[in-house]
């Protein structure tokens, strides 16, 4: 579904995507893990256009998308969340999913005026179909809280939710498990999945939760220093040596090795 080809992002004279090529197939659900300064994020910005690249392609479905806006990906289905969820915090959390969906009849004043009909039309089918996905995500109780008293993790499902309020094609999900605790993440990761396998989504996940990782993705992509490290299954990503290296620092490294090899008696 995505393609990204050779692809190369600099702020000045630091180079935070360097070189980095990635594929990202239809269905999966693929994770991208590396160190912190990795260039995980700012690759995901790339694809999702919130920067522009210096050089370098990004494809998807055949299609180049290299450079188009956010709204215009939004449009194609491709769209992203953030480490830090950007609720509307003084909007109740229905009324935050109901926001998602674009050309709403409210939005022209000439509709106000000549079409209320339609436009309480439209909020009554927009209503339902955010109620249901509070369901999906067992979080129904929250429906008339404001969205500024969640939690962290009530957050990150209501960011998942909106991508339920559209045709989402493919989901960048940033960190979805930072701040959230085990019980929420576990509830996160388990709509995830069946996002991905009742409704089609493809999803690409940053996280750092190596246990979460290895529970949804296949394939994961090790990225360092701006580049590809490695890409494989959760298993043989957590043995590579190199990655291992890129996480914990030569030094560091031999001192586990030793520690472990110590440990057996060898």
């Amino acid at each position: 579904m995505i393609s990204v080809h050779d692809m190369h992002k600099q702020f000045g004279g630091f180079r935070a995507v360097n070189g980095a090529s990635i594929e990202i197939a239809k269905g999966s659900i693929t994770g991208l893990v590396g160190p912190n300064g990795a260039g995980k994020s700012t690759l995901f910005n790339v694809i999702a256009g919130v920067h522009q690249p210096t050089s370098g392609k990004v494809m998807m479905d055949g299609e180049d998308i290299t450079g188009l806006p956010p709204h215009d990906l939004f449009h194609k289905g491709l769209l992203r969340t953030f480490q830090i969820a950007h609720e509307f915090s003084s909007m109740t959390v229905r009324e935050n999913l109901m926001m998602v969906p674009a050309a709403q009849s409210g939005e022209t004043l000439w509709n106000t005026w000549f079409h209320r009909a339609r436009i309480r039309d439209e909020e009554q089918a927009l209503a339902k179909k955010a109620d249901e996905v509070l369901d999906f995500l067992t979080i129904s109780h929250l429906t008339h809280e404001r969205a500024g008293n969640l939690s962290g993790g009530q957050k990150k499902l209501l960011e998942l939710g909106r991508t339920m309020m559209v045709d989402a094609k493919i989901v960048f999900l940033d960190e979805v498990g930072a701040g959230v605790n085990r019980t929420l993440l576990n509830t996160i990761g388990d709509a995830i999945v069946r996002l991905n396998k009742e409704r089609g989504y493809t999803f690409c996940v940053i996280e750092h939760d190596m246990d979460f990782i290895g529970r949804l993705c296949n394939p994961v992509i090790v990225m360092a220093e701006g580049k590809v490290l490695a890409q494989g299954s959760a298993d043989s990503i957590m043995k590579n040596e190199a990655v291992i290296e890129a996480y914990l620092g030569t030094g560091l490294k031999n001192k586990v090795k030793a520690e472990a090899a110590a440990g057996t008696g060898a």
